[in-house]
């Protein structure tokens, strides 16, 4: 199972990392080579997604990625219309720091047969927007609140009906394009009180700051746009060698 190896992956060698890919941020010619840079550069896994599809080939592009791919590829859908065959597992994403039903039950739903049908992995993930310093496009596409950085206990209690619930494991998300990511003070908070494993993701945009979060508690560090902004090649590889912490 894909989840058993990340897990395999972060207690041997300290972090496990992913790169995010929105497809609608590259064109289908430049997704072949940024795959092989990808699984080329140290890094553990896909992830495919984002919270809107401003283009038709979304489908199209997801099949470039996986014939690339040699390592595992996995949905990160902003909704059931993301989800796809051209991938071996999916984030089964529950926003439990909101109230917005839809985000909530109604995708997760609309979602499970298309998910048996296509035989991918899923991943119950209790997914957590946690605040900023301004809005994000899942904060405002969601319509909910995130969780203030002020108040640790408040993503505390959530982590734990995650893990009450079932869950395989908490995200702590700040967002695509974050302002700030994730407090350490919130993450090492978190850790501390569940025992599922946690992934840091949103405004993560050094190796330094990767390494810190693992250190505090997370086991998953997921990049994205930094990769697409910055102009360093190695950056992946960087991002990788922070992650990894202990030998494998």
């Amino acid at each position: 199972m894909i989840f058993d190896d990340f897990i395999r992956i972060a207690e041997t060698r300290g972090g496990c990392y992913l790169v995010l890919i929105d497809p609608d941020s590259k064109e289908r010619e430049a997704l072949e080579d940024f795959t092989h840079r990808i699984c080329e550069s140290g890094a553990d896994g896909i992830l495919v997604g984002g919270s809107l599809l401003l283009h038709a080939q979304y489908n199209e592009k997801l099949a470039i990625i996986k014939e690339a791919a040699t390592l595992p590829v996995v949905l990160f859908p902003g909704s059931p219309q993301q989800l796809s065959k051209h991938a071996d597992a999916v984030l089964y994403l529950s926003l439990i720091s909101g109230r917005n039903p839809n985000y909530l039950i109604n995708d997760q739903v609309l979602g499970a047969p298309l998910i048996k049908r296509m035989d991918l992995e899923p991943i119950s993930t209790g997914y957590m927007l946690i605040e900023s310093g301004h809005t994000t496009t899942a904060q405002f596409m969601s319509n909910t609140r995130p969780i203030p950085v002020e108040k640790p206990d408040i993503a505390m209690a959530h982590a734990l009906a995650a893990q009450y619930l079932g869950m395989q494991m908490v995200y702590l998300e700040a967002g695509s394009g974050a302002r700030n990511p994730v407090p350490l003070e919130t993450i090492k908070a978190v850790a501390e009180f569940v025992e599922i494993p946690l992934a840091v993701g949103g405004g993560i945009r050094k190796p330094a700051e990767a390494r810190r979060r693992i250190e505090s508690g997370a086991s998953f560090i997921i990049t994205g746009n930094v990769l697409e902004k910055s102009g360093n090649e190695h950056l992946i590889q960087e991002f990788a060698d922070a992650v990894h912490v202990t030998e494998s």
